[in-house]
């Protein structure tokens, strides 16, 4: 791309307006990083279309130019998924926010990328529905972005993740071209399975029009609890005993007692500072049906040695539970510099072998780690807290997080149970999906993008 910044700068400002080309410093210093612990890097240009005959402009523009496109919704993402290319444009998809439609007769709804989740998901229930996919960045983060790395969140035990509500994905190819797929109705096989290629995909197969979500009925009940533990391999044996028992709960959360500590100081929540580590459970469903499970998972902690079963008594405290849960990260990020958050995940019956492992590294290398996450789902999110301009202590972090991964593979894990790969874990995926799904993986990106323009270097490097 031999084009100088002043014709770049106005042959993108005909496609999508004055007002929504970036070129300042301060303002690409805005796009050049997520939320991961990587190097920023500035594009070149960032631009923000309003329609979507503008984003398919914008797209075929940097493929028939050959400038690296990646698209940015919140860039709340923690794998670098959302860090540009040097020389580079990032489309920033927050004019497109419009919810299309939500059918409350057919169960399904219509949105732009840039739709907020937390914004969305209170639409839906305005109008009587339910859209369970709550990552832990939903009052931020867009759906367009919820669909690149499939996101999940805490309800994902019971109601599984986005992927399990994408019923369609129009997308942009390199050329501009709108791709059509999936469908409105409950049943589709009609041709590829498009719109499933898409999730996941981290914007380095095209770029997103619009997405068909499914929506469910609400819960008619809900009750949620508090299990205290004096031991963390207790209240993971807890957590493997309720899945044994046949016990599906829609939230099942496990805290340590560093955790416990740190968002206590932030948040005031009441919880016991003392206790080694917390279940937060709740379960939902039919009146009488939640009754049950409740009293069952009560049982069932007791006799895996909790200290004590605290049963939210109302609406109010409920929320204030899962507040003290959602305060974890943002509570753990301000004491130290950086934080680092991992979200290695294993087979649940494989929860208290991955939390002795996580115990041992944090000793090995001489690290506070303080663990959190979905644990009913196995997929614990280890927050490694330090300071990057400590270069000796930053080494061995990178060897703790080297070991993390390897003792998740080593338990059947996988690499990210919903953060998504992007830059930060790319050199791992051999190690998980071997060098033959690597190679028809890489074969596949260069037949649907062969200038190599969309997010290149996510998830199977160059």
């Amino acid at each position: 791309m031999n084009k100088s910044p002043d014709s770049l700068k106005k042959e993108f400002e005909a496609i999508v307006g004055k007002d929504n080309v970036m070129t300042a410093e301060a303002d690409l210093h805005s796009y050049s990083y997520d939320a991961a612990v990587l190097p920023s890097q500035a594009p070149a240009v960032a631009v923000r279309p309003e329609t979507s005959e503008a984003m398919g402009k914008v797209v075929k523009f940097c493929n028939d130019n050959g400038m690296p496109l990646t698209v940015r919704g919140a860039g709340s993402n923690l794998s670098g998924g959302t860090i540009p290319e040097k020389g580079g444009v990032v489309v920033v998809t927050g004019a497109l926010n419009k919810i299309l439609e939500i059918n409350a007769e057919d169960m399904y709804a219509v949105v732009q990328p840039g739709v907020v989740t937390a914004k969305f998901a209170a639409e839906v229930a305005a109008k009587g529905l339910f859209y369970p996919p709550d990552p832990g960045s939903q009052t931020v983060s867009t759906l367009g972005g919820n669909v690149a790395e499939n996101a999940g969140g805490l309800r994902g035990l019971k109601y599984g993740v986005t992927k399990d509500y994408v019923m369609g994905v129009d997308f942009f190819d390199v050329n501009g071209e709108l791709i059509k797929t999936g469908s409105k109705t409950v049943k589709c096989v009609t041709g590829y399975n498009l719109a499933g290629l898409m999730v996941a995909s981290e914007g380095t197969l095209g770029v997103f029009e619009k997405i068909i979500l499914k929506l469910v009925p609400p819960p008619q009940a809900a009750k949620a609890m508090m299990a205290v533990f004096d031991d963390m391999i207790a209240a993971s044996r807890a957590v493997a005993a309720i899945i044994a028992n046949k016990i599906v709960p829609a939230t099942l959360e496990i805290m340590d007692n560093f955790t416990i500590r740190t968002v206590e100081n932030f948040r005031k929540a009441g919880l016991p500072v003392d206790a080694q580590a917390l279940l937060l459970i709740e379960v939902d469903g039919h009146p009488a049906m939640v009754e049950e499970d409740a009293q069952k998972v009560e049982k069932i902690c007791k006799e895996q040695g909790a200290t004590s079963v605290k049963v939210a008594k109302d609406a109010a405290e409920r929320a204030n539970v899962w507040q003290a849960r959602r305060d974890a990260l943002p509570a753990l990020a301000r004491v130290s510099p950086t934080t680092v958050l991992e979200d290695a995940t294993v087979p649940r019956s494989k929860i208290p072998a991955m939390m002795q492992a996580l115990n041992e590294i944090a000793k090995e290398y001489k690290l506070q780690i303080g663990t959190f996450g979905h644990a009913g789902d196995g997929n614990l999110h280890p927050t490694i807290l330090t300071d990057k301009r400590n270069h000796e202590e930053w080494h061995r972090v990178e060897k703790a997080i080297d070991a993390i991964f390897d003792r998740a593979l080593a338990l059947g894990g996988t690499l990210s149970g919903e953060h998504g790969i992007g830059l930060a874990k790319s050199k791992y995926m051999k190690l998980e999906c071997g060098l033959g799904a690597l190679d028809y993986s890489r074969r596949m990106k260069s037949v649907l993008d062969p200038k190599g323009i969309l997010n290149p270097g996510k998830i199977i490097g160059f």
